[in-house]
């Protein structure tokens, strides 16, 4: 039994590997989503391949077909207005290489050099900066962490026997210790069957949320330095908790983030100038087979700048 088993990390539910005929058919591709109307999709007399839609679908999730298909119809406009921008500015492709040294494609580098004739937005300054913190402070808290530790009593067997003979022998245990540290850490070296009993049964510093909830619950509940007399049951077994001390989350001063703000605001001003910029094209171009919405504007590509 895993310390990390305490902690609450649990995976999604496994997706089902097919219908259990062996046709293997929940991880077959599916058939890709025809379009709403027969219509075609082009702008300025290019057309837009179905084919392309269809694979451009996968990165538009919605709850029924046509909703997917419109929003990759619309991102793939997007994506050609911003070729066509470039290509008519005389650009070449200049592609440089991510974090990970992959080089961008051709068109990728033409998308980006069109997203730089946005215009540069104004840079925000401390007063705005200071702004956003002071009508946001809580989200500049760290968060509280409590140092705290612990003993498993696993069941032997699954059914009530076993776990009803886990809890009394918690129970014991329990009653037996006082508050001193030095008493738990012997205690959870000779008793505890999770793997931290090698560490004096030391969970370390922890986040709230991080926990199971029952395990979270009884360390709230605690005082600094005291050890619980009535043990917790969860999922793994019954446990007897010990809570160091509580760390209160300090709030972080405007000095300490006002980069970051900085930063993040000026993200925001350029996404909201290139969703500008985009419209303006899209008003002087010729579009056919779908009408751009103020959501797909979402899925402008980044131009290399950090978006929020």
């Amino acid at each position: 039994m895993s310390a990390t088993l305490v902690i609450d990390r649990r995976p999604d539910p496994a997706m089902p590997t097919g219908c259990g005929s062996g046709c293997s058919c929940a991880s077959a591709s599916k058939p890709p989503v025809p379009p709403p109307s027969d219509g075609t999709v082009s702008v300025n007399g290019v057309e837009i391949a179905a084919e392309a839609i269809a694979r451009e679908i996968q990165h538009h999730p919605a709850g029924d077909g046509a909703t997917a298909w419109r929003a990759a119809a619309q991102a793939l406009v997007v994506r050609e207005l911003l070729l066509q921008a470039a290509r008519t500015a005389g650009f070449a492709p200049s592609p440089e290489r991510d974090d990970a040294g992959r080089w961008e494609l051709a068109e990728e580098a033409l998308i980006r050099a069109a997203l730089d004739l946005a215009p540069e937005p104004q840079r925000a300054g401390e007063a705005e900066c200071r702004r956003y913190y002071e009508a946001n402070v809580h989200r500049f808290r760290m968060p509280d962490l409590f140092e705290a530790s612990h003993m498993l009593f696993e069941p032997t067997s699954d059914d009530a026997a076993g776990w009803q003979e886990a809890e009394r022998e918690a129970r014991v245990l329990a009653a037996e210790l006082g508050d001193d540290p030095g008493d738990f850490a012997e205690a959870a070296r000779a008793f505890s069957a999770c793997p931290t009993a090698r560490q004096d049964g030391s969970l370390g510093q922890l986040r709230r949320g991080e926990l199971v909830p029952e395990i979270q619950a009884a360390l709230e509940s605690l005082a600094e330095g005291t050890t619980g007399r009535v043990p917790v049951r969860s999922r793994f077994g019954w446990h007897v908790l010990r809570l160091q001390r509580r760390i209160p989350g300090k709030t972080l001063s405007f000095e300490m983030v006002a980069g970051k703000i900085a930063e993040m605001l000026d993200a925001r001003a350029w996404t909201m100038s290139a969703a500008a910029f985009v419209l303006h094209l899209a008003k002087d171009a010729t579009i056919e087979g779908v009408v751009l919405d103020a959501d797909v504007l979402s899925s402008l590509p980044s131009s290399g700048r950090a978006l929020p």
